[in-house]
Parts: C-alpha cells; sequence; structure tokens
C-alpha cells in the first residue's frame, strides 16, 4: 500500500505532473489514506461543495492512527538537531503513521526525502 500525502492530492486535482502516476495507482487499488490526511483536505473539499471527490477520498482504505507522542517529540528532535526544520506536527504524524504501517509515502514535499535519512520512512518514488 501506499499512503498518498496531501501535496500529492492538491497536485492531482490540479492535474499536476504526479497526476498520471496517482491515477494508476488508483486504478492498480494500491492507494490508502489516513485521518490527518483527510482533515487537510476534506474542509476546502467540503466547502466547495465536490462530493464526488470527498467520495472519492473517503472510499480508499484508511489507515489506522496510533500517535506515538513521545516519538513525535523525539522524531522534531532529532530533525531539528540535524537541521531539518519547519517540519509541521501533521507531517510528523504522517511520517509515523507510514512507518509504523510499514506503507510507502507519496509526497511532494521535500522535509520527507530528508526525514527518511534519519528514520524508516519509505518514500514511492
Amino acid at each position: 500500500m501506499i499512503l498518498v500525502d496531501t501535496s500529492i492530492w492538491i497536485d492531482y486535482f490540479r492535474n499536476g505532473s504526479t497526476a498520471d502516476t496517482l491515477d494508476k495507482l488508483i486504478e492498480s487499488d494500491m492507494i490508502c489514506i489516513n485521518d490527518v490526511i483527510l482533515s487537510e483536505l476534506l474542509p476546502s473539499i467540503s466547502q466547495r461543495h465536490e462530493e464526488e471527490l470527498k467520495e472519492l477520498l473517503l472510499s480508499f482504505p484508511k489507515l489506522q492512527m496510533k500517535i506515538d507522542w513521545n516519538e513525535i517529540v523525539f522524531m522534531q528532535t532529532e530533525n531539528l538537531c540535524n537541521g531539518i526544520n519547519k517540519v509541521g506536527l501533521p507531517d510528523l504524524m504522517i511520517a509515523q503513521n507510514a512507518i509504523q504501517n510499514k506503507v510507502k509515502l507519496f509526497s511532494c514535499d521535500r522535509h520527507f526525502q530528508l526525514i527518511k535519512n534519519l528514520f524508516p520512512l519509505q518514500l514511492f518514488e
């Protein structure tokens, strides 16, 4: 399974460079989502009354979230000690969720490339 990050969904909605890849992953039933990503996407989708898009997102398997706050603090401390700053709490939670569930993360966000050098985060490329 591949956890698709908010940045990829936004690029997909704009028919950006990752759209073809995501279409193939959707057709192959290889993607999943989590509550953090949904909470980032659904408010603006609901505001624009895009019900089909909302239904699409809610149709994907959802990874269970088990937030280990001590691990989140450790991850952020390690990031900061290694010059990786400006990683927000939602992205730390997304990274932790991907690691816990042993799934690859598909994201456009550069800081995940840096995080994978410190933690066993697998990225889909």
